[in-house]
């Protein structure tokens, strides 16, 4: 072997080990640097007519197992969606309330538990009916029901406009990671057709698709000429020979109403790309657990809670309507929408009378209801009573008021039977509900027993076959409708299916417990599935890792080898240029 092939060999080994060097210490300075990869400088024996002569590096590459990626992806999108329904899930909860105290020494904050401080108050009235601080107590009770349902209602509309927001700064995110990916592709052919080493810009490029499938879930593959194509569930392009970026606006405010419908111009807007909506293909990721709580899981505990609010109104303005205040209203006007030619289907008779301050009678008259058509025949009829005058308002109500000085109106439904539920006629019209609205944004107590104009009506006026003009016909001290009140919250109502809870019976504080266990339930399987997808996530990053990421140890330990392949190669070239000095000096020397 001539000398000069000798120092060749050994230059191209100082040149390897110097590159070897180099790449191992940036593995062991990146050891921390999120998706970096372990990079090799890969070797080669060079060969000249069957004689070695030295050493080359052919490219610094990186191994990654593109299964255990490809699981990794799909476990990250998974659990950016239980991530994020576990978070708001949480907050769903505590909306609710509490049933109590760990040790039972306090009392909750539930629905449940305020239903039962009004069942209370009612219980406390029922002893004396006629107390105007009792009365209060029972109406300050039954508002704060109310209250918490709205505000309940209100706090999951506010979840709902929350995720919409998320949704979009979501979308936000995935475009800026598709266009990097997009930018990565280009820069990777590039660097690839100069011969130079890719694998730290495939390590980006396989960072932003993980992100990409934390907010959403995606199908990707790598194409012949090197560039990553990433597509949606159902082969929507996202990035292909450049990004197609996704399109997403929220809405400027939420309701119980707002909703989202493929294709339709009103509530949420779909997330679209390239003009198509590809809601309905983001299953998991950040984005998918976001729709599924705004469009499945929140409506579903609105739907309860409207459940709740419909039946409690129902139910309190049924026996409401049984009864009046004393004294009673100078007029009644009802919450029922209707015109004077609106039919009138109804049966049997009602009392309506005008008394004084104390309940003596003014006049009164019996209708009888199957001799009227119309609403409008209704109102002339009553028209027809002395002391009393009916109109249908400007807001289409049906209203009844007392003419005479310090008169008020008073109503017994006796055997009227009114509209397809056959309800009596105060209540068919709302004449005298406890509580306005019918769901569970809109319920509230009557503004006027709020604020104590009127009493709750707890009298009932006369059913005698005959009244005089002068006599007392409002029993203030009965307890009747107190105590139909209480039956009414504490005894077997009928709930339709909602929002996931099955149809049922029982007392409206049942039912209220029912839709806290129901979303309590909802919030330990979102913090169950959290834990076990991030387990599975975990498992497969450490997993990817521990084939793919930087040991110390073996970096450290390579790292002094090739230190002494160095030193050994450079060792090697002062003897060769030892030997040539001392050959030139003999050849100098003849």
């Amino acid at each position: 072997m001539s000398l000069d092939i000798a120092r060749l060999i050994a230059f191209s080994g100082l040149s390897a080990a110097q590159l070897q060097i180099t790449v191992a210490s940036s593995n062991i300075s990146n050891a921390d640097t999120a998706g970096y990869t372990e990079k090799t400088a890969n070797q080669v024996s060079n060969v000249t007519a069957g004689i070695g002569t030295g050493v080359s590096i052919t490219g610094i590459t990186s191994t990654v197992d593109k299964l255990l990626l490809k699981s990794l992806v799909a476990a990250t999108s998974d659990l950016g969606s239980a991530d994020t329904t576990n978070s708001y899930l949480t907050e769903l909860e505590q909306l609710y309330g509490t049933t109590g105290s760990s040790d039972g020494t306090t009392s909750g904050t539930s629905l449940a538990n305020t239903l039962a401080a009004f069942e209370s108050a009612l219980t406390s009235l029922a002893a004396t009916p006629s107390s105007a601080s009792l009365q209060a107590n029972a109406i300050n009770a039954l508002n704060d029901v109310v209250t918490q349902l709205r505000e309940t209602s209100d706090g999951i509309q506010k979840l709902r406009a929350n995720a919409d927001q998320d949704i979009s700064s979501a979308v936000g995110d995935v475009n800026k990671d598709l266009q990097q990916i997009a930018d990565l592709n280009n820069e990777i052919r590039q660097t690839a057709a100069a011969g130079q080493s890719t694998a730290d810009l495939e390590d980006q490029r396989n960072s932003a698709l993980q992100d990409v499938a934390s907010q959403m879930n995606v199908n990707y593959y790598t194409a012949s000429n090197g560039d990553l194509q990433v597509y949606t569930a159902s082969g929507q392009s996202l990035v292909d020979s450049s990004a197609h970026l996704l399109s997403y606006t929220p809405v400027a405010s939420v309701t119980a109403s707002t909703t989202y419908s493929a294709g339709s111009s009103s509530g949420f807007s779909g997330i679209t790309v390239n003009g198509v909506d590809i809601t309905a293909q983001i299953t998991s990721g950040k984005i998918g657990g976001l729709v599924t709580l705004r469009d499945q899981t929140l409506p579903a505990a609105e739907a309860q809670l409207d459940q709740l609010a419909s039946q409690l109104a129902a139910s309190l303005n049924a026996v409401s309507n049984e009864g009046t205040s004393v004294p009673p209203p100078t007029s009644l006007t009802g919450t029922t929408a209707v015109t004077s030619t609106t039919p009138l289907s109804a049966t049997g008779t009602v009392r309506l009378a005008a008394t004084d301050q104390s309940g003596n009678l003014a006049s009164y008259g019996d209708l009888d209801l199957s001799s009227y058509a119309t609403v409008g025949d209704l109102v002339t009829a009553i028209n027809g009573i002395s002391g009393l005058s009916a109109s249908i308002d400007a807001n289409g109500h049906l209203s009844i008021t007392a003419t005479g000085s310090n008169q008020g109106v008073a109503i017994n439904e006796m055997t009227s039977s009114v509209g397809s539920s056959s309800q009596g006629f105060s209540d068919y019209f709302g004449l005298n509900d406890l509580v306005t609205g019918s769901s569970a944004s809109d319920i509230a107590v009557r503004g006027d027993l709020l604020s104590g104009t009127v009493g709750l009506p707890t009298a009932t006026l006369d059913s005698s076959a005959t009244l005089t003009a002068g006599s007392s016909v409002l029993a203030s001290g009965s307890a009747t409708v107190v105590n139909a009140l209480g039956s009414a919250l504490t005894g077997s109502t009928g709930f339709a299916a909602a929002g996931g809870l099955a149809a049922t019976t029982g007392s409206f504080a049942d039912y209220a417990a029912a839709i806290v266990a129901n979303v309590a339930a909802k919030a330990s399987q979102a913090s169950a599935t959290y834990t076990a997808k991030e387990t599975a996530q975990s498992t497969y990053a450490n997993s990817l890792s521990s084939e793919s990421g930087v040991n110390l140890d073996e970096e450290n330990a390579r790292l002094s080898s090739l230190q002494n392949k160095y030193s050994a190669a450079s060792e090697l070239i002062q003897v060769i240029d030892t030997m040539f000095n001392a050959l030139m000096t003999a050849v100098q020397a003849s």
